[in-house]
């Protein structure tokens, strides 16, 4: 008996209904190469195995931990049998999720120390480069870099072509600064102050730091369901191939 085929047959209803999903969609996976490709009967419809099961359900737990594309990576990659590269894209998910860990424990801390300061501190005009670099007590050139790195945005008068440094402007050179003593990157400074952005001010983005870090929580969690789905899937592989007869060369 083919190993391939061994065990039950499914149909693509079989193995869609057990996720709620369309038998399209089940055919499309397979179609992308996320499934293996199915075994035809005489009559030509697709007849599924175990396998394909564990298969389906090991990519349907990875798009919830790493989204659609690169569920889809991991999965073509084990089933054309380089582990390595499906293991290389989980770590770097799980990479990803650290990173934005740590991006939230800076948000956390200085929209903080941002929502605590007195609204008096902040200056009634714009500010100068020069008198911002005094402010913080860094150099112009400092100011500059932030401003390629995409951490300032300073607007140009007019007439001088001047960087003016409005309150906004301030509040960020204020959290970069802050975060540049605690060692973070500039990069890294660049997607807190995104972030802060976004939410129009450290008070709105305080107020979605809970739900931020449930999502991350929730991510983690989805990345540990798949990892165990995973490992199904790639102990299915190894044991098809392990089942599967060695082919002696023929002579010529």
């Amino acid at each position: 008996m083919n190993p391939r085929t061994a065990g039950p047959s499914y149909r693509p209803v079989d193995l869609a209904r057990e996720h709620g999903i369309s038998t399209q969609a089940v055919r499309n996976y397979e179609r992308d190469g996320v499934l293996p490709a199915a075994r035809r009967t005489p009559s030509g419809y697709r007849a599924y195995t175990p396998l394909h099961a564990v298969a389906l359900r090991a990519y349907l737990a990875l798009v919830p931990a790493y989204g659609y594309g690169v569920g889809a990576e991991i999965m073509r990659a084990a089933t054309r049998g380089d582990v390595d590269a499906a293991l290389r894209a989980v770590d770097h998910g799980h990479a990803q999720l650290l990173r934005d860990r740590e991006t939230l424990d800076a948000v956390e801390v200085t929209v903080g120390v941002l929502t605590a300061a007195p609204a008096g501190d902040r200056p009634d005009r714009p500010l100068t480069v020069g008198a911002l670099a005094h402010r913080l007590d860094v150099t112009p050139a400092t100011l500059r870099k932030w401003e390629r790195a995409g951490i300032l945005t300073p607007v140009r008068d007019r007439a001088t072509r001047q960087r003016l440094y409005g309150p906004d402007d301030v509040r960020d050179a204020e959290l970069a600064h802050l975060l540049r003593r605690g060692g973070y990157l500039l990069d890294h400074i660049a997607t807190v102050i995104r972030q802060v952005r976004a939410a129009d001010g450290p008070g709105p983005l305080a107020a979605s730091l809970d739900g931020w870090r449930q999502r991350l929580a929730a991510r983690g969690r989805a990345m540990l369901v798949a990892a165990a789905r995973l490992g199904d899937y790639l102990a299915a592989l190894e044991q098809r191939a392990g089942a599967e007869p060695e082919r002696t060369p023929q002579r010529g």
